[in-house]
């Protein structure tokens, strides 16, 4: 498991694995926000499975799949209201590798924080946002 910290309560991943859910609790996770379309994965590893075992150890779990195409304005606002905006959650959010999780979070503060910021806490967590610096420069609507 590979849990990279953006903000203090904003996490992303690659995939998780239904057995992870011990050191995603450990990790302070509580909320798990899942960003990959069901299609991308063999059943052990779709939403309806990871969302049990998170169920059996406690952790909230909503559902939001991103592709780059279906990242519009209003399907960026909901992820963030489900998850990313929170602000009595961690969240960790996967997807494939953690850059659409990390992409859709950038998005949903744009305008509000800072680009160069935003770019910043993405790169810590291992994730190059840099190109993206003019569409997070201005709210994303």
């Amino acid at each position: 498991m590979d849990i990279r910290k953006i903000t203090p309560r904003f996490f992303a991943s690659p995939q998780i694995d239904p057995s992870d859910m011990a050191a995603i609790r450990e990790a302070g996770v509580t909320l798990i926000l899942c960003n990959r379309p069901d299609a991308e994965v063999p059943p052990s590893h779709q939403h309806a499975a990871i969302k049990a075992a998170a169920d059996a150890a406690g952790i909230k779990f909503a559902v939001q799949p991103l592709t780059h195409q279906t990242m519009t304005p209003d399907v960026i606002a909901n992820n963030r209201a489900i998850g990313a905006g929170l602000e009595d959650e961690t969240v960790l959010a996967y997807c494939a590798s953690g850059t659409r999780s990390t992409i859709a979070w950038a998005l949903g503060h744009a305008g509000e924080v800072p680009a160069d910021d935003l770019i910043e806490a993405a790169h810590k967590g291992g994730y190059d946002l840099s190109h993206m610096r003019g569409i997070l420069s201005a709210p994303y609507a």
